[in-house]
């Protein structure tokens, strides 16, 4: 996940969260240097962003070193293209260089 700096923390309002003590320690875990709460707003922007329609690709074909065929089981969004893929629509699923996998259109592929 990217670090995206949008606006400075001197900017930003202050907001209390309670999160279990496992999911604190593990977002540190998962942090590293950029700090647990960076990561927490790079989660919560990637989220608005999906569901805003404001989605951006971080992915390029040359990211994705495998696919395999798949169903969509929940509405998803190509990494690639950002086209919609409905529940229960065929979809791949692209391996990437890292071993994530990534939810792909049919047509992303495509030459």
């Amino acid at each position: 996940m990217r670090t995206i700096s949008r606006t400075s923390t001197t900017d930003m309002e202050v907001t209390s969260i309670r999160l279990e003590r496992d999911l604190k320690e593990k977002l540190k875990e998962l942090s590293g240097n950029q700090g647990y709460q960076a990561l927490i707003r790079d989660i919560l922007w990637n989220y608005v962003q999906q569901k805003s329609g404001d989605y951006r690709p971080e992915f390029s074909r040359s990211d994705i070193r495998a696919s395999i065929e798949a169903t969509a089981h929940r509405d998803e969004r190509c990494v690639l293209t950002g086209q919609f893929i409905q529940e229960n629509e065929p979809m791949l699923l692209g391996v990437t260089a890292s071993g994530d996998l990534v939810p792909l259109s049919v047509e992303s592929l495509s030459s």
